[in-house]
């Protein structure tokens, strides 16, 4: 999968930098093309010559370094690799790129590039729990980099705990694993709901939830970059669309069961992730209505099970609902899986007031309709979306 790629390779001034250079070697192995871009501190590990001999290319180290006339060196490095590396990521690295810092060859590029950007951090485990760490590591999730978590065990500094840099051969196995991913969705058509509905009592007030539609909006932000043909059904928002993604915006959930029908049949996978009102009001009051001394009354009706009309009019897509349970979760996804006839279903533990609604983060099990569970652990959704996006191409690559 990394045969061809153009990989820029960061190496920031940490002890783990000696793993770099068998990184550099696992990755030319694999077939990438390798460019490496050294911090100075990182020259106080290790040599640029190891990288070179290696990569077979030249190592860089300082921005005024212009051996080539015609070009500026820092601006065709941004603009060169398919994605950029950096292993490893120091706590100073990462919290110079998350706050705008231009101060050296590397963290200049990263200003530069529009390149997908994979972060590994190294550093002691009281650091990587500072505080400040987990601001500057949040800043870049949000801005769409990816992390390469850091392993547990024996540190240099004679600490046992999560900061040691993931084993080369592991961090060239979850590469291989993102581009597998991204070449299979090419080509796919992925619809996706997201976000809450509303249900109008009158011209002021409605009913809603508390869905913030970040989970959905992960998934199609993910789907995208993996290739996909992307349409996002969005309830109420303040998120903004994805790239490459099209959006079709909607209010209650009968307008969002019109929406998500009438683009249905042209579809390869559907991913269902919006929370949809189960009630609306049976009558819709055209004035306000006014403040009563005694208690208010509103009578509701069922609205239209999206999901499971889906699920009834099913030939070739793979439907894949979510299930925000309280209680005993893998059983009533298993139920909603049977009724209605979903090829996957993703359940999260809306009790936990860590992950969920309006949270960055998320714990999900993928559960299939063989019966597999698959539990994601606690991450940002973005990473929860990739995870999940990979299983449902797995469960594709085996019919």
């Amino acid at each position: 999968m990394l045969n061809g790629k153009k990989v820029l390779l960061g190496v920031s001034g940490g002890i783990a930098a000696y793993k770099a250079i068998a990184l550099t070697s696992k990755l030319t192995q694999a077939g990438a093309n390798v460019k490496v871009v050294m911090t100075k501190s990182a020259t106080e590990f290790v040599t640029p010559l190891s990288f070179q001999a290696i990569s077979r290319n030249e190592v860089y180290i300082d921005t005024f370094d212009e051996k080539d006339p015609n070009k500026i060196a820092h601006i065709d490095l941004a603009d060169w690799p398919d994605f950029i590396l950096l292993a490893p990521a120091t706590a100073n690295l990462i919290g110079r790129i998350a706050n705008g810092l231009a101060d050296d060859m590397l963290t200049t590029i990263m200003l530069a590039t529009e390149a997908p950007v994979y972060i590994a951090p190294a550093m002691n485990v009281h650091m990587y729990q500072h505080p400040a760490v987990k601001r500057n590591m949040q800043t870049l999730d949000n801005w769409g980099y990816h992390f390469i978590e850091p392993g547990e065990g024996y540190l240099a500094c004679g600490y046992v705990g999560k900061g040691r840099l993931e084993e080369p051969e592991q961090i060239v196995r979850l590469l291989e694993q993102q581009f597998q991913s991204r070449q299979h969705l090419t080509g796919k058509k992925i619809l996706i709901s997201a976000g809450p509905t509303r249900e109008a009592i009158d011209p002021v007030r409605f009913f809603t939830n508390h869905s913030s539609g970040k989970m959905g909006y992960a998934l199609a932000e993910e789907a995208s970059k993996e290739g996909a043909q992307v349409y996002l059904v969005s309830g109420p928002t303040s998120l903004e669309t994805p790239k490459h993604v099209n959006r079709f915006d909607v209010v209650t959930a009968e307008e969002m069961f019109q929406q998500m029908n009438r683009l249905y049949g042209e579809m390869d996978i559907v991913i269902s992730a919006a929370a949809v009102a189960d009630y609306r009001p049976v009558e819709f009051h055209q004035q306000k209505l006014k403040k009563q001394p005694n208690n208010l009354s509103i009578e509701l009706e069922r609205t239209r099970d999206i999901l499971e009309y889906l699920g009834g009019q099913k030939q070739d897509q793979y439907l894949v609902g979510f299930a925000a349970e309280s209680q005993h979760l893998i059983e009533y996804g298993k139920e909603k899986i049977t009724k209605k006839n979903l090829d996957a279903i993703v359940i999260n533990d809306i009790s936990r007031i860590d992950i969920g609604f309006q949270s960055d983060q998320n714990e999900v099990t993928f559960l299939t309709k063989d019966g597999k569970e698959n539990h994601i652990n606690q991450n940002s959704k973005n990473e929860i979306a990739k995870q999940i996006l990979l299983f449902i191409d797995q469960e594709l690559r085996k019919d």
